[in-house]
């Protein structure tokens, strides 16, 4: 399983790319509705969580947390869009999520203390690959790590989001990432805006743009302007790949 982790990707505070420049005041009412809710559920659930870590709650009591989250701060109807102990092939993900009553992610959820961890997120793909299901989330709580999956052979996992509810990061900063966990932000397919942004912009996709014929030569130019050495693209290319780039970017 391929793992893609990509760049990290800025969020303003009303929850879109930093590279938007949006003002607030043009932004969708919904938008900033939305925004609002998500930062005030992350005010009303810190202490509940802080309190479940000092007493390192045991997995079902992460999950009543866990359940309230998605419920009362992310939009999601506990009866009809929350699926708990969702069976796959005699397992079972602690959550299956469904929009417009079709299956959509899946999220396994850890006890408040546990580190979060590649086994983890090999459990949860098996569940997605399975089911056909393209959203992966881990989380303990205070951990949130969004996944893509991507099919094929082998099938790749671009991570899209990792949010610290837990770090010095203000509460701004945490609501703007969360918020594309909402309802209302994923049935319009935000999260699939910031993931093109990360995939766009990863280290492996910005090597091969560097190794394209369109940039070796333009780059080939550029040594002869400075140098007035004259090299072959394919012997630049070469040069950049054994010299320049990190070996697992140059396959």
């Amino acid at each position: 399983m391929p793992y893609a982790g990509g760049n990290s990707v800025g969020f303003d505070e009303w929850g879109k790319m930093s590279e938007e420049s949006t003002p607030v005041s043009k932004r969708p009412k919904w938008e900033q509705d939305t925004a609002e809710k998500v930062r005030a559920s992350l005010r009303k659930f810190a202490k509940p969580l802080a309190d479940l870590i000092k007493r390192d709650a045991n997995e079902g009591d992460t999950r009543l947390l866990i359940t309230d989250m998605l419920c009362e701060g992310l939009g999601w109807d506990k009866y009809a869009e929350l699926t708990t102990e969702y069976q796959v092939k005699g397992e079972f993900a602690d959550y299956g999520v469904r929009l417009d009553q079709q299956l959509i992610a899946f999220i396994e959820v850890k006890r408040a203390t546990t580190k979060l961890n590649s086994r983890h997120l090999r459990q949860v793909e098996m569940y997605a690959v399975n089911e056909g299901v393209e959203w992966l989330i881990l989380t303990n709580g205070w951990q949130w790590q969004v996944f893509r999956l991507i099919p094929g052979m082998p099938v790749t996992i671009d991570l899209v989001l990792d949010v610290n509810l837990i770090s010095d990061e203000s509460i701004a900063v945490k609501a703007a990432q969360m918020f594309y966990l909402h309802k209302e932000s994923l049935k319009r397919g935000q999260i699939e805006e910031v993931w093109k942004a990360r995939a766009a912009t990863a280290p492996k996709a910005l090597a091969s743009a560097i190794l394209s014929e369109t940039v070796l030569n333009e780059l080939r130019k550029e040594v002869k302007r400075r140098s007035g050495h004259t090299i072959d693209s394919a012997d630049l290319g070469r040069l950049v790949r054994d010299s320049v780039l990190v070996p697992e970017l140059a396959k």
